[in-house]
C-alpha cells in the first residue's frame, strides 16, 4: 500500500507529452500532459484528445501547452499565429490584454488549464538565439509589467500561468535546447535586471527553472534547474512556495547530467516538477528510477512530501 501511494506521488511529479506510455502513466497518477503542435490537427481532435486523457486519468492532471504567442504556439495548423509577446506589448496594454484573454480563452475551450508563459525574461542580449521577441521588452521594468497583465490575464479566464524561465534566459548568447549556456554575471545585476520580474511576481502558481548555467550561483558547471544555490535562492531568498518546475528535460542543456540523476539533483535543489516532451521508455524508466531511489533516502523522501503538498494546493485551489 505504501509502495503504491510513493508512486502515485512520484508520478504526480512528471508533465509527460504523448507517447506510447501515456495511457499507463495516466492510470499511475501522472501529474500531467504538455501538447505540441504535432498533437494539434483541428479543434474538434484536440478536444477529443484532451476529453480521452482527463478520463485515463485517475488524478485531476495538468493539461499544459507552450502558447506564448508568435514564435512559441503550437495551435499553428488551426490558425495563423498571434503576435509575439515583444510586438503585443510594443502595441499597449489593451492590445497585449485582448491578445492574452483570445489566448486563454481559445486554450480554455480546448480543456487546456496550465500555459507554459508568460515569458519573464529580460532580452539584454541582442544576439539571444533562443528569447529574442519572446520577451516583453529588453527593460526590465517593462518585462515585470508586462509578466503581471498577462499572468492576471490568464487567472481572469481560468488558465494556471507559469512564468519561465527563472532566474532569467535574456543574456544568454546560446541555446539551451542544444547546449549548457553560461549567464556570467555577478549577483547584484542578476537580481536588478533579470531576476526582479519573477521578484516583483511572486504570487504566481508556478515558476519554470531554466537550463543555464549562472555563475553567481555555482562555480561549477551545473544548470540553475539543478542546482541548489540558484533554487535556494527562490526558496530561501525570494520566499517563494510555489510550484517550481523544470524546463524539458530532454534538453541538450540539461542532458549530460544523466536523466533520473538530475531529477534526484533537482528535488534535493527544491525543484517540485518536471518535463518530458514524449511519454516514451526514458520518462518511464526516469520516473521509476526515482521512485527506487526515494523509496531509501529519508531526506529525499521528505522533499517529495513537501513538494506533493505544493503540487496538491495549487490543483484544489484551481481544480476544486
Amino acid at each position: 500500500m505504501y509502495d503504491c501511494f510513493m508512486e502515485k506521488m512520484i508520478y504526480q511529479k512528471f508533465i509527460l507529452g504523448t507517447g506510447s506510455e501515456l495511457d499507463s502513466a495516466l492510470k499511475k497518477g501522472l501529474g500531467g500532459v504538455i501538447f505540441f503542435t504535432k498533437d494539434i490537427e483541428s479543434r474538434e481532435q484536440f478536444k477529443r484528445l484532451i476529453d480521452k486523457i482527463k478520463q485515463n486519468s485517475i488524478i485531476c492532471p495538468f493539461l499544459s501547452i507552450d502558447q506564448e504567442g508568435g514564435r512559441v504556439e503550437r495551435t499553428e495548423n488551426i490558425h495563423s499565429r498571434y503576435l509575439s509577446p515583444k510586438y503585443a506589448f510594443e502595441k499597449g496594454q489593451l492590445f497585449l490584454k485582448e491578445q492574452t484573454e483570445k489566448i486563454a480563452e481559445e486554450l480554455k475551450d480546448y480543456g487546456i488549464n496550465l500555459n507554459f508563459a508568460p515569458c519573464a525574461d529580460v532580452n539584454t542580449n541582442p544576439d539571444n538565439p533562443i528569447i529574442g521577441e519572446r520577451a516583453f521588452s529588453n527593460k526590465t521594468d517593462e518585462v515585470v509589467l508586462g509578466v503581471k497583465l498577462v499572468s492576471k490575464t490568464y487567472r481572469e479566464v481560468g488558465i494556471i500561468p507559469c512564468i519561465k524561465h527563472f532566474p532569467g534566459h535574456g543574456d544568454a548568447s546560446k541555446d539551451s535546447h542544444l547546449t549548457l549556456p553560461v549567464i556570467d554575471l555577478p549577483l547584484s545585476e542578476m537580481e536588478e535586471i533579470h531576476i526582479k520580474p519573477f521578484k516583483e511576481n511572486l504570487d504566481a502558481e508556478m515558476i519554470m527553472a531554466a537550463h543555464l548555467h549562472c555563475t553567481c550561483f555555482d562555480k561549477e558547471r551545473v544548470p540553475a534547474s539543478l542546482s541548489k544555490n540558484a533554487i535556494g535562492y527562490l526558496r530561501n531568498v525570494l520566499k517563494y512556495d510555489g510550484v517550481v518546475i523544470t524546463d524539458d528535460m530532454v534538453m541538450k542543456g540539461v542532458q549530460d547530467f544523466g536523466s533520473a540523476e538530475a531529477c534526484i539533483m533537482a528535488i534535493r535543489a527544491g525543484v517540485d516538477m518536471f518535463i518530458y516532451r514524449n511519454a516514451d521508455k526514458l520518462a518511464v524508466n526516469t520516473i521509476n528510477e526515482v521512485i527506487e531511489a526515494v523509496k531509501t533516502d529519508e531526506a529525499l523522501k521528505q522533499l517529495v512530501f513537501e513538494s506533493d503538498a505544493r503540487i496538491q494546493r495549487l490543483k484544489k485551489e484551481r481544480f476544486g
